[in-house]
């Protein structure tokens, strides 16, 4: 068997995707000795991450609408279709900072490739708002376990993403062209009101004041998502929306609003 001999390197090792892929099929004591690479060197050496993501256009009359099913909150609309795939891959670097959080970044790759793999009808509020309101078909079905936990885990990053921008931005944020548009407290407030009506659809019944201190907004938040592990366990589907959707929706319109946030503050006016 022909072996590449690999210099010994410092610190972060940069291997050839092709020398990966070879790598990838040996036994880690043998690919050690051959490449005298040190043990916590080879824990960094993976195949390549996929550039392609899957990737469903959603087209309404007047708006189109694109989204990525693997990677809840990940969504972006515009009046074309090319407008919005190139949204979509603008707020991929925004959108890293969620999969940062996840402890999922290595698997989003850094320049995606954006592959639209299905083509949906819009509805009203495609057009209206230029937001996804149609379930995908992979999403119409039951999750497994381990798919579950990892878009849970999306979602909580999404959670903790908008915490972090509700903690840094001013508390009055940029108004519209014609002095409209929420200040922190009432986006705030909007996120809980939506999330409230959405987790009745899993069962949950919150009380209104859920979220006003960060202990009962944590608890809100570990109630909803464990209803949507065990509907998702029990295969139960739930009102209104498919879970997958409702799971997606969450997240995206938390992240949405965050972003919404960061765009309108005013700290560095002050």
């Amino acid at each position: 068997m022909a072996v590449l001999e690999l210099p010994e390197i410092p610190g972060q090792l940069e291997v050839p995707p092709a020398v990966l892929t070879h790598f990838a099929l040996l036994p880690r004591s043998y690919v050690a000795m051959r490449t005298k690479v040190g043990p916590e060197a080879l824990l960094r050496i993976s195949p390549p991450v996929a550039k392609n993501v899957e990737i469903v256009l959603e087209r309404g009359k007047k708006k189109a609408v694109v989204f990525a099913p693997a990677w809840p909150g990940w969504s972006r609309g515009a009046s074309t279709v090319d407008g919005a795939l190139e949204k979509l891959a603008v707020y991929a670097d925004r959108y890293r900072g969620v999969t940062d959080l996840a402890g999922l970044a290595r698997d989003f790759p850094r320049s995606p490739t954006l592959d639209i793999v299905e083509e949906l009808p819009g509805r009203g509020m495609t057009d209206f708002w230029g937001i996804s309101y149609v379930a995908a078909s992979s999403e119409l079905g039951r999750m497994s376990a381990r798919e579950c936990e990892r878009k849970l885990s999306l979602l909580r990053a999404c959670w903790s993403y908008f915490d972090g921008v509700e903690a840094r931005v001013s508390a009055e944020l940029k108004k519209g062209p014609r002095g409209g548009g929420r200040n922190r407290a009432q986006i705030v407030n909007h996120i809980f009101v939506n999330e409230r009506d959405w987790a009745r659809m899993v069962g949950l019944g919150l009380p209104e004041d859920a979220q006003r201190t960060a202990k009962k907004r944590a608890g809100h938040r570990d109630a909803f998502e464990q209803a949507i592990r065990e509907y998702n366990a029990e295969g139960k589907a739930p009102r209104t929306w498919p879970l997958q959707f409702l799971l997606r929706h969450t997240a995206y319109h938390v992240l949405d609003h965050a972003w919404e946030m960061e765009d309108k503050d005013l700290t560095a006016d002050s």
